[in-house]
């Protein structure tokens, strides 16, 4: 019989197994918190990600054949089966993980060492289950976090140099990067997180699971939009001697959309341009009433689609903006997507502006730089008990602070974080003194608490960005 790829229970790294065998008797409760590690003062870690994996991992309940499933398992994999433990959750909890949840509101952005996510057991019997979430609930936080908070970085980026060279910045900014990562992620839910991510800071996407995430996780219709767009197997389907023919189609077929990206580097960007775009079909691309996106997919990422927006300025024209820069004929545009680094994105604008271009000109797409350069690491994502309450109900501190590696200190006693002189810090729950807790309960015993909207986490998020 096939196993239960979903099967919650086993969702988790093996040596969680024998954890419950391990906690010191007497043990009602065990706190768990993430943050990111570390004391830097820059506020760059942006908080995303938990609600997708509440609403769909976490709210699945474990059922009698999941805990058969996993006991043949377990113990084939040679490790001792907690099997009452898991039949207490079936018969009592009606598999409903009996857990509360705290965390930060999505999308706020704080520094490291702020505590982002607390969660304890409710039940008493239940003392290990805490611990047994961590692999799952790890991955759920660090990876879109990580994806969010290094958009938030390319987006400050992008922003400044429209604001320097462009009269409406504003009206640009949330269309200037496309995510192009869902082939580049390592499995379709890897695409989903990473692209909701994107959702935050920018509009345009070609990342279906990311924008299906947005919709079935935080009640966005349609938060991601997209536009008709070639790829070379359509372009070279019409064979060179018809490569007009094929440009020309594009026209009749998409014009109506107002816009359109036709990637034209299938034999030679510099002819298509000069020859093709440029003389052919001029008149087309001037009456048609779209925006034609130019797309060189090949050759320098930095010199090539500078040198496109020169040739589309010298066929087409350009006009001077109050600013003093020059923004290309409304109908054709740039847009480089291959073999970019953000450093190269800053690059290419720097060099258009060196030439009087706005940076309105060009946008950019990514791949796998957004959504599959990142790991846990980044920005150190850790997991780790702070406290445990024994039978009478009094908590306990727990903590490590590893003599050889002070980076991986952990933080003593139940989390909460308050305003402080430099934003949002942690404090010890039992010291909060009167002052607003910001870590608020959003999950409890297989309830979600609060619902939080992508359009309310992208107006947090633009207090940081």
């Amino acid at each position: 019989m096939p196993m239960d790829f979903a099967n919650p229970i086993l969702d988790t790294d093996s040596y969680k197994f024998s954890h419950h065998l391990q906690y010191p008797p007497g043990t009602s409760a065990v706190s768990h918190y993430i943050e990111a590690r570390g004391g830097s003062d820059l506020v760059d870690v942006v908080f995303f990600g938990l609600q997708m994996f509440l609403k769909g991992l976490l709210a699945r309940p474990v059922t009698r054949d999941h805990v058969e499933e996993a006991e043949a398992f377990v113990t084939a994999h040679g490790l001792p089966f907690n099997r009452a433990g898991w039949m207490h959750i079936v018969e009592r909890h009606g598999g409903r993980l009996p857990l509360e949840i705290e965390a930060l509101p999505e999308g706020v952005c704080v520094r490291r060492g702020v505590p982002l996510v607390q969660v304890t057991n409710t039940d008493p019997a239940c003392f290990w289950l805490s611990g047994h979430v961590e692999t799952a609930m790890l991955r759920a936080v660090w990876y879109p976090s990580t994806v969010a908070g290094q958009l938030r970085k390319i987006r400050r980026e992008l922003r400044g140099m429209l604001e320097k060279t462009c009269d409406a910045p504003q009206d640009h900014l949330s269309r200037m990067l496309l995510d192009y990562g869902a082939r580049g992620t390592g499995a379709h839910e890897q695409a989903a997180l990473g692209g909701a991510a994107h959702l935050i800071y920018f509009s345009a996407t070609d990342n279906v699971p990311g924008v299906l995430a947005a919709r079935r996780f935080y009640r966005a219709p349609m938060a991601g939009r997209s536009m008709p767009a070639s790829e070379h197997a359509t372009m070279t389907a019409w064979g060179g001697e018809h490569e007009v023919a094929a440009y020309g189609n594009m026209i009749d077929r998409f014009a109506r959309y107002g816009a359109f990206a036709v990637v034209s580097d299938s034999y030679d960007i510099n002819l298509a341009v000069s020859e093709i775009w440029g003389k052919a079909l001029k008149e087309r691309v001037k009456s048609c009433g779209a925006t034609i996106f130019i797309r060189p997919d090949s050759g320098d990422p930095i010199e090539t689609p500078v040198h496109v927006v020169k040739q589309l300025d010298y066929h087409f024209g350009s006009t001077m903006n109050a600013k003093g820069y020059r923004v290309l004929n409304p109908c054709v545009r740039v847009i480089q997507g291959d073999g970019l680094s953000v450093a190269d994105m800053g690059q290419v604008l720097r060099r258009l502006e060196a030439f009087g271009f706005s940076a309105e000109n060009i946008v950019f797409a990514m791949g796998g730089g957004i959504l599959q350069k990142v790991n846990r690491d980044l920005y150190a994502f850790a997991m780790k008990a702070n406290g445990r309450r024994d039978d009478e109900g009094r908590w306990h501190d727990v903590w490590k602070r590893p003599a050889t590696m002070n980076v991986k200190a952990s933080k003593a006693g139940r989390q909460a974080v308050v305003e402080g002189m430099m934003g949002l810090e942690a404090v010890r729950a039992d010291q909060l003194r009167g002052r607003e807790n910001y870590m608020r309960p959003v999950w409890r015993d297989g309830e979600l608490l609060v619902d939080w909207t992508l359009d309310e986490i992208r107006a947090r998020a633009a207090l940081s960005a």
